[in-house]
């Protein structure tokens, strides 16, 4: 059975691919720290909706969760995300991401660290 947390988690994320901006922006704080490993830290909510808006967005792209981890304030999602540009380009990246929240009980992501790695075309079969 999934907790609240992890239907939480799942809703962001589904929203977060689809481009939902109202679900992503009321789910975080506005003193949000989002890293995504190998780029520059964005702070604060209004860099992270800049980011957010600036993500490519073009073609098909489907969401696979496979792991949702809670515990207290921190959470751990994993996965897979499937893109098919307008050419019927292919492409899958396997992502792991970690939160924090900023307290226990209906809170809201206080901290974000997202790892993407683009998969090799004989590694992207699920």
């Amino acid at each position: 059975m999934a907790t609240a947390k992890g239907k939480f988690l799942q809703e962001f994320n589904e929203a977060f691919i689809r481009g939902n901006k109202e679900i992503v922006l009321t789910s975080v704080t506005d003193d949000i720290k989002w890293n995504m490993v190998g780029e520059d830290e964005i702070r604060g909510k209004d860099e992270f909706e800049r980011a957010f808006q600036e993500m490519p967005r073009e073609g098909k792209t489907e969401l696979n969760i496979k792991t949702i981890i809670t515990h207290g304030i921190t959470a751990a999602v994993e996965g897979t995300i499937h893109t098919t540009n307008d050419l019927e380009e292919k492409k899958v990246y396997a992502f792991c991401e970690t939160y924090r929240f900023n307290k226990f009980k209906d809170g809201r992501i206080k901290e974000m660290t997202s790892y993407i790695i683009g998969m090799k075309p004989e590694d992207q079969t699920e």
